[in-house]
């Protein structure tokens, strides 16, 4: 489709996504270090996280709520509200934006107080947890307000809906999106929410865990836009999990791929869904600092450079599932009839080994795991592994490449490892380990990945530019 954002400036139809996670509007000196990033001339959409702990804490508060214990639940209630009144009253200068900062405050936690009110459903649980982004949005809003840039708050409710199978309507979206920037066509500045979302039903939803991402993801897709920033508290990927490895470095450079690798198997820096919305549109997304705005991040596009072993990721709390069956021997549906099992269950497999006469896979979704194990012995013995960790290692692993497997593998030479993914991507290879091996194992691969990063960087620094 064509971009809808030309009327807001006849001489450039470019239009920046910016999205700021949790830590970034954690308080009121960083809410004001958000506005600052903001850009000066061209128009930027402005995908806003809950402030961090918030999601939390509402997740708590609507659980005691069903659970019966409306008391502690409001308890926990006035605690976060004090907080975000603090951060009200540092966050604006006149006395005028404190008491509409206040206001506010007390108007959106008065709604938190009536829906704790209510029957316990999960309809009032969703539409609690989505407080947490409407408060920072609105407190944004008004503190550009107080500072006089023209903004317009465009609620994710009114534009942002997912379908019966939980993906994005792309054409509601992108239809009532225009017609709430058409709205306001003298907007350079327009802010929303991130996570949040109506589903099929019209009700309150949201995308999951970390969704802001894919919010900001979604609407740079509808939108056409220029880029997608996603700015949080570090200077974007890393090659390995600083929280396991010491001495990680950034990575300056990803295509769409070995993002998505990445991002699927562990990197809790991206939504894993975040990808895909950007690459149909060839559109670049940008990961950086909001506490170190200068350093240049992590740029991910549709440029790829075939040099070495790249990064490590790691996927705990992974299920492996063994289906093991004679009839399997030479029988041409017998996988078929396998994953229609696990199709029924809406579960997804990530990775999978085959023998002769059994199949080795895993799921990081047990919710069905029951069932699924149910269905499965009725044809075949079953025997499942629980605690394990995918390890994920991004580079260049194509067919015609030498060398590189055995350096991994002779890397985890005191390492048991359960299962290999090696063939299905030319982006990653991934191993299949016990938890309590997970660790050591991205230590040790953390010495493979430093021999190659160097060159990686020098060679990215020569191909792409900021």
């Amino acid at each position: 489709m064509q971009a809808f954002f030309y009327f807001l400036n006849p001489k450039s139809t470019e239009m920046k996504i910016l999205k700021f996670g949790g830590t970034s509007v954690g308080d009121a000196q960083r809410i004001r270090k958000v506005a600052q990033l903001l850009p000066e001339a061209e128009p930027c959409i402005v995908v806003l996280s809950a402030m961090a702990g918030t999601t939390n804490a509402l997740v708590e508060i609507a659980n005691h709520s069903s659970s019966g214990n409306v008391s502690m639940a409001i308890e926990q209630a006035k605690q976060l509200e004090a907080r975000y009144m603090e951060t009200s009253h540092e966050l604006f200068n006149s006395p005028v934006f404190r008491n509409r900062g206040e206001k506010f405050t007390n108007d959106m936690f008065a709604e938190l107080y009536r829906k704790l009110g209510c029957p316990p459903t999960k309809k009032v649980a969703l539409e609690i947890v989505a407080l947490g982004e409407q408060l920072s949005t609105g407190l944004f809003h008004l503190y550009l307000t107080e500072n006089r840039i023209r903004s317009t708050y465009l609620p994710a409710l009114e534009f942002m809906r997912i379908d019966r199978e939980r993906e994005p309507d792309y054409f509601y979206i992108s239809q009532s999106l225009e017609r709430l920037i058409k709205a306001n066509s003298f907007t350079r500045v327009f802010i929303t929410e991130g996570f949040i979302c109506r589903n099929a039903k019209g009700q309150t939803d949201n995308l999951g865990r970390g969704g802001s991402d894919y919010t900001a993801a979604i609407i740079g897709n509808v939108a056409d836009s220029e880029e997608v920033q996603i700015w949080t508290d570090i200077d974007g990927l890393r090659n390995n999990d600083p929280r396991h490895v010491v001495n990680t470095k950034p990575i300056r450079h990803l295509s769409y791929g070995e993002a998505a690798e990445l991002a699927y198997f562990g990197a809790k820096i991206l939504h894993p869904s975040t990808i895909q919305p950007c690459s149909e549109k060839n559109i670049p997304v940008v990961l950086k600092n909001t506490l170190q705005p200068d350093d240049p991040g992590t740029l991910i596009d549709s440029v790829y450079i075939p040099k070495g072993i790249k990064a490590i990721a790691a996927k705990k709390g992974i299920t492996a599932i063994t289906i093991q069956s004679s009839r399997m021997l030479l029988a041409y549906g017998f996988l078929s009839h396998v994953f229609e099992v696990f199709n029924r269950y809406k579960t997804p497999v990530d990775m999978i080994a085959t023998s002769e006469v059994s199949i080795s896979l895993t799921i990081d979704d047990c919710s069905n795991l029951q069932g699924i194990a149910n269905e499965l012995a009725e044809f075949s013995t079953v025997e499942c592994t629980y605690d394990q960790t995918i390890v994920c290692i991004v580079g260049d692993f194509g067919a015609n490449r030498k060398g590189y497997a055995a350096r991994i593998f002779n890397a985890l030479h005191e390492i048991p490892i359960r299962m290999i993914s090696y063939g299905g991507s030319s982006n990653s290879i991934s191993i299949l380990v016990d938890s309590q091996s997970m660790t050591r194992t991205l230590q040790l691969l953390q010495e493979i990945v430093d021999t190659d990063v160097d060159v990686n960087l020098e060679q990215t620094a020569n191909t792409i530019s900021y």
